[in-house]
């Protein structure tokens, strides 16, 4: 999401660089329930997994800035020892599988 505390400028400018990315068609690469430790019996998480492959290198022209739902937000290098939370590892080992990648 734009975070409200940017210029109209960098507003625009990141909708653009969205639009611009999300403009192909992603692969679903899960539908469906999430392991988290906060479900119950009477509520759950259900999640959306879409890859959205970034050939021409646009995320590279993103400012982060954490919202108001996280303390700090930034870009990393992850490998196979990274620990994640609930099973959100299961989500990267598809994104993983399904560009031919290694980590």
């Amino acid at each position: 999401a734009v975070v409200s505390t940017q210029s109209t400028g960098e507003q625009e400018r990141v909708m653009k660089l969205t639009g611009e990315l999300f403009k192909g068609a992603g692969t679903t690469l899960y539908r469906g329930y999430v392991d988290d430790p906060r479900n119950t019996d009477n509520a759950w998480m259900e999640t959306v997994v879409v890859n959205f492959h970034d050939t021409q290198d646009l995320f590279s022209k993103f400012k982060l800035k954490a919202g108001d739902d996280a303390g700090a937000v930034s870009w990393i290098s992850i490998d196979s020892s990274i620990k994640l939370y609930a099973n959100h590892r299961s989500f990267i080992e598809a994104a993983v599988a399904h560009n031919k990648a290694h980590w």
